[in-house]
């Protein structure tokens, strides 16, 4: 019986239970997804040569996990608050009927659990598929083949999701009993709450409180601007107390400021609800405005986390962008020269088949007066420069003169030492100090270095550390861990911010167009027409969702500008792909919530 009754409770209030429905879908599909990160094309890429630093990143994320999943049980208790709410004469129906409170409690037992199993299958299945997207994203960030980019399933996520989310729906499910236990039956059957007494400020305190939010904001942006986001110090944590201090004042203000301002426009005033959309969202700023200051701040902490993460990745590219695919240094040239590229080939490496070009060549030391006038502690003829710059794509150099041209850049060798270029007559006097060998693979990449690397193995040539090599693709995948981690933590956290902050924000309009039914029910006695009212629903919903919104944005963008010039020594945001990305998580998650909250707030404008 009261499975059935379940079932029916579930179809019957599915409508109602759909911003708490899509929390947890949303929040299944994210953990799952982050969870089954060893089926990323990048991870099982990197594996191959690098399975420590996977080990490590899933590590990781196991940790990090567990800080997710407690927001996300703060969230659904929080959804849970709500719906218990909303369905409190209908307990106290099922108690007038003389249902003990252990029934009641089953009931509702049987709900949550008919509405999790829900919940996860559909939470899993869409995370299946958002995995293989976040593969092809991370795929073609991280320029890793196709070949490694299929549709998985992660058992191990998958028990892992089901275990977090037991956990969430067995607290749910305490909380619910609790709060059955201790209601009273009078409480449950007159469960509608008042609307809050409208309290209106002055226009010159309003006024005040928004000119000095505003300031104090300025004055963090401009300390940030400034410092830098990286200098993190006592007046760090000025410049973010005041960035705090003036965002709330700003919601704070808006409460007498707006409506004010609006009064003065008498077309624009009482044209339609105008007026009873104003003093609605007013009434509710005095206890909204710090609930607004946080989601505006946990919006920038999604934008910015999110667009980061995807933007760094341009900017680790750099750190990898040498101008050879190998070089090999030989250190003690002034002792032992040799034919690097010939003893290559004794070791079964056919340089002329394998390689595209090759070059070696060689750093003198300089003379004292040359050392003592440029401060260079190498030497390298134009001759031998000009070869390089040729394989580099740029252009030659002449020496008009004969003093030395010292080049500030070095030129893609492991050993960034200060090198002067001079004439091949004035070298040809110099003691040989290093050799270098250079050059890039003709043939696929990791089957060329792997030949390579064999023959540096087999001897080609000493390993007592007086050679060393190095490589475009070591460096690579050295640094592949890095981006993995930068990016896939940065997305995990972004969404889960981002996952919060919407669905804060839904169950409090929700709960706000609960307790304005029967002024909307006035308002249709009184001849409102429905699409009147459905338009003072939207235009609430539309400023609670976006104001903050609007506002974070600003922040993010200020802070990215300040991260970027620290960064832009190295490299640079990639701005285009990183505002791609947290557009579409903004367009799918905020506006998702964002649609079932009108939908759901308009519902019960009409009394469904």
């Amino acid at each position: 019986m009261f499975s059935k009754l379940a079932a029916r409770n579930v179809r019957r209030s599915f409508k109602d239970y759909s911003i708490y429905f899509i929390t947890l879908v949303f929040g299944v599909c994210v953990f799952y997804t982050f969870n089954a990160l060893e089926g990323q094309s990048v991870l099982r890429y990197l594996s191959q040569s690098q399975h420590y630093i996977v080990e490590g990143i899933l590590m990781l994320m196991d940790v990090f996990s567990v800080f997710v999943s407690v927001i996300l049980a703060a969230v659904i208790l929080y959804a849970n608050t709500f719906m218990m709410k909303r369905r409190k004469k209908e307990l106290g129906t099922y108690f007038l009927l003389g249902l003990p409170t252990g029934k009641v409690s089953a009931l509702l037992f049987l709900e949550t659990l008919l509405i999790g199993i829900l919940a996860l299958v559909v939470g899993v299945v869409v995370g299946v598929f958002f995995s293989f997207g976040l593969s092809a994203l991370s795929g073609s960030l991280f320029r890793v083949s196709v070949d490694f980019l299929k549709l998985s399933f992660s058992f191990k996520a998958m028990g892992k999701t089901v275990l977090y989310f037991g956990i969430m729906f067995l607290l749910v499910m305490i909380f619910n009993g609790v709060s059955v236990a201790k209601c009273k039956l009078i409480d449950l059957i007159q469960a509608e709450r008042r609307n809050e007494d409208m309290k209106e400020q002055s226009v010159g305190k309003s006024v005040v409180m928004f000119l000095l939010g505003v300031a104090l904001i300025v004055i963090a942006y401009a300390m940030l601007l400034i410092r830098g986001i990286f200098a993190i110090d006592a007046l760090f944590l000025v410049m973010l107390g005041l960035g705090t201090v003036g965002t709330l004042l700003f919601f704070r203000s808006l409460s007498g400021f707006v409506l004010r301002v609006c009064r003065g426009n008498k077309g624009f005033y009482y044209k339609g609800l105008n007026m009873f959309t104003l003093r609605q969202f007013n009434s509710k700023i005095h206890t909204t405005y710090l609930s607004m200051t946080a989601i505006c701040l946990m919006l920038l902490l999604a934008i910015g986390i999110t667009a980061c993460s995807v933007g760094l990745n341009n900017t680790i590219n750099a750190m990898t962008d040498e101008p050879f695919d190998f070089q090999i240094v030989n250190y003690d040239a002034d002792k032992n020269a040799v034919d690097m590229a010939a003893a290559l080939k004794e070791k079964g490496f056919d340089t002329d088949g394998e390689l595209s070009e090759c070059l070696q060549y060689t750093y003198y030391y300089p003379d004292e007066a040359t050392e003592e006038k440029t401060g260079a502690s190498a030497v390298i003829s134009l001759s031998e420069y000009n070869a390089i710059m040729e394989m580099m794509g740029r252009p030659a150099v002449t020496l008009e003169d004969t003093e030395p041209f010292r080049d500030e850049g070095a030129l893609g060798d492991v050993v960034r030492i200060g090198y002067v270029v001079m004439r091949d007559e004035q070298v040809a006097a110099l003691s040989v100090r290093r050799q270098v060998l250079v050059g890039n693979y003709a043939g696929d990449i990791e089957e060329t270095e792997a030949l390579l690397m064999n023959a540096l193995e087999n001897g080609a040539v000493s390993n007592d550390g007086t050679f060393y090599c190095h490589t475009k693709l070591s460096t690579y995948l050295d640094l592949l861990g890095s981006k993995v981690l930068v990016i896939f933590l940065g997305l995990y956290l972004g969404f889960i911010f981002l996952l919060a902050s919407a669905a804060v924000l839904a169950l409090q309009q929700l709960s706000q167009a609960a307790d304005n039914a029967k002024r909307y029910a006035i308002l249709a006695r009184l001849g409102a027409e429905e699409k009147l009212r459905d338009r003072s629903v939207f235009v609430q919903v539309a400023l609670a969702f976006f104001v903050p919104l609007v506002l974070a944005i600003v922040h993010a963008i200020v802070g990215m500008t300040s991260a970027n010039a620290v960064i832009a020594e190295v490299g640079k945001l990639d701005a285009a792909a990183s505002g791609a990305v947290t557009a579409a998580f903004l367009v799918v998650i905020y506006g998702a919530y964002f649609i079932a909250t009108c939908l759901g707030c308009k519902r019960v404008a009409r009394g469904k």
